[in-house]
């Protein structure tokens, strides 16, 4: 199965990226595949993003829509993922992400923020055509250091729903 990160972090490189790779790779391994994901950080595509025609984006959405499996990692920004995310996600039809499952993560600030992840990313993606695997993953930042324990953990949690979610497709 192939498996993208998407990351809606203005800064490459960042905790988010870390936090969604560390995720991809753990549902990948509970699958017995040790294939790494491709990633797209949308921090090199932010000056792109409102150009109509850009090779680069069209590219990134074309991996997007095509991937079997699609992680989408945001930090919080005012309680909800970032407005980078939301420029690029746009650039999807409504029902663009059909046949592809979807698992959501964002790093919050705080517990506070935990369930953006389900309030507000979550819709999204559903209104995009996924299938959403929940729990999404709320990581605090304070966590991140701990990454591979968590994201293993979460992966042990999901993967009933994964395989069931997968097969179906």
């Amino acid at each position: 199965m192939s498996i993208t990160v998407l990351v809606g972090n203005p800064r490459p490189g960042s905790r988010t990226s870390l936090a969604g790779v560390s995720a991809a790779r753990a549902v990948s391994r509970l699958a017995g595949d040790d294939a790494e994901p491709h990633v797209i950080e949308l921090a090199g595509l932010a000056t792109h993003l409102f150009h109509r025609g850009n090779s680069s984006v069209a590219a990134a959405v074309r991996q997007v829509t095509e991937t079997g499996l699609l992680v989408v990692a945001s930090p919080t920004y005012k309680a909800t993922y970032t407005g980078l995310l939301k420029a690029f996600l746009d650039r999807i039809d409504t029902g663009a992400l059909a046949g592809t499952v979807a698992l959501p993560l964002m790093v919050v600030g705080s517990a506070a923020h935990a369930l953006a992840v389900e309030v507000h990313l979550r819709p999204l993606l559903v209104e995009l055509g996924a299938t959403v695997v929940t729990p999404g993953l709320a990581v605090e930042e304070d966590d991140v250091p701990r990454i591979e324990e968590i994201t293993t953990a979460w992966a042990a949690r999901v993967e009933p729903r994964l395989r069931r979610d997968a097969v179906q497709r």
